[in-house]
């Protein structure tokens, strides 16, 4: 799979200022399929269909009902502010010029060059393939183009397909984290996949 980075120069500018915010740059990514660019609010309707479908409402602690009033927030608020904040970044996943899903990094440690890696698909592209492609992309970004050294997955141990996505994308499995997620059900383990950059 080819990917590349659409940006004039996606390589971080290291600070004289350790103290100084770090933060991820805007960018758009393209692969053979994908692109996986910022959140648009032509996308808000995608977002309220994908974030309410059962599955993904199984497996992340979103709002039930979730409506587009939530997505606009996740579009206008959360996804500018976590990349301004340095904490991470919020991607739109698109496949053949349809929306796909959202991608993200966040829980970004400037300090130890690691961040965690999440996703949801909508329902119409799962199974071929496409959220793997999308985190396989973003996950060599972040190790090869950005410099960071460990990018961390999380996936309740009841939600396979998370899992066989984390394994496809080369991440290695590492242990269960006890009681270390929440689920509208409540508390959940989380089982912890790892890729850093010396993995082939």
């Amino acid at each position: 799979m080819r990917w590349r980075p659409w940006l004039p120069n996606t390589r971080p500018r290291r600070s004289a200022n350790p103290r100084r915010a770090h933060t991820f740059p805007d960018l758009v990514l393209r692969t053979d399929r994908l692109v996986l660019r910022e959140l648009r609010e032509s996308d808000a309707g995608d977002v309220v269909a994908g974030a309410s479908d059962e599955v993904t409402q199984r497996w992340l602690p979103l709002p039930r009902p979730y409506t587009e009033r939530h997505a606009l927030l996740l579009i206008n608020g959360l996804a500018p502010g976590t990349r301004a904040t340095g904490r991470g970044l919020i991607r739109a996943v698109e496949h053949a010029g349809v929306f796909a899903g959202v991608l993200d990094l966040k829980r970004a440690d400037w300090m130890a060059r690691s961040v965690e890696i999440g996703y949801w698909a909508m329902p119409a592209v799962r199974g071929r393939g496409v959220t793997t492609e999308a985190v396989t992309a973003l996950t060599r970004w972040v190790l090869h183009d950005f410099d960071f050294e460990r990018v961390e997955l999380r996936a309740a141990p009841g939600n396979r397909a998370s899992q066989r996505v984390a394994v496809k994308a080369g991440f290695v499995a590492e242990g269960v984290a006890r009681s270390a997620g929440t689920l509208r059900t409540g508390r959940t383990d989380l089982t912890v996949y790892s890729r850093i950059r010396s993995d082939p």
